[in-house]
């Protein structure tokens, strides 16, 4: 119970984290929290499939990561700024838009996520289908303005796509709703462009 407790106050800690930080550093901070807090609650039924998803989920996570923490120093490195909302490097916002939608698991970028959702048992992938995607979303609302309006909408498109085309053809609940989510984020990277307010 202790440990459960630690690991879910750990989970909140870092969207909080994220969610209230102007600085990249901290944010990338809250986002690594989250990470390895939910690694043991994916991992603690031992099943071999379990183990797999785990590790599977650690990777693209630690991938993403790195080149969130990639992008915001280059970001710095030309700009000489620090803060969220100053990502005006065109390299940098685009390594940093493809590292939160590998996180998020936007097409094309979402080959992780039926698999792992597959291998988790129903309440954890609760956790990993809603929780562990708000403080990335959070990051995306905030430097949407900032981003490439095109590769936002070709995001959005491929992820509908390949969300509405990918759950037809599942016949496993977990899968399915790993497609429905990943059109859901599809959709509301699109809306995100025109209406922020109504993607919240």
């Amino acid at each position: 119970p202790y440990v459960l407790a630690t690991l879910l106050s750990s989970l909140g800690l870092g969207t909080t984290l994220t969610f209230a930080s102007s600085h990249w550093l901290l944010a990338w901070m809250g986002l690594e929290i989250n990470t390895l807090a939910i690694t043991p609650l994916m991992a603690q039924h031992h099943h071999p499939r379990a183990v797999e998803a785990t590790t599977k989920y650690f990777l693209t996570q630690a991938t993403a990561a790195a080149m969130i923490l990639f992008a915001s120093t280059t970001n710095a490195w030309m700009t000489g700024e620090w803060s969220i909302n100053d990502l005006s490097n065109p390299i940098a916002s685009t390594m940093f838009m493809a590292a939160l939608a590998l996180k998020i698991g936007l097409a094309p970028m979402h080959f992780w996520m039926p698999e792992v959702l597959q291998g988790l048992d129903l309440l954890t992938g609760l956790i990993l289908s809603t929780w562990q995607k708000l403080a990335p979303f959070a990051l995306i609302i905030q430097t949407a303005q900032t981003i490439d309006p095109l590769l936002l909408t070709l995001l959005g498109i491929s992820s509908t796509l390949v969300g509405g085309w990918g759950g037809l053809n599942q016949t496993q609940l977990r899968k399915i709703l790993a497609y429905s989510s990943i059109a859901h984020m599809g959709w509301m990277i699109i809306v995100i462009q025109y209406a922020p307010q109504l993607t919240l």
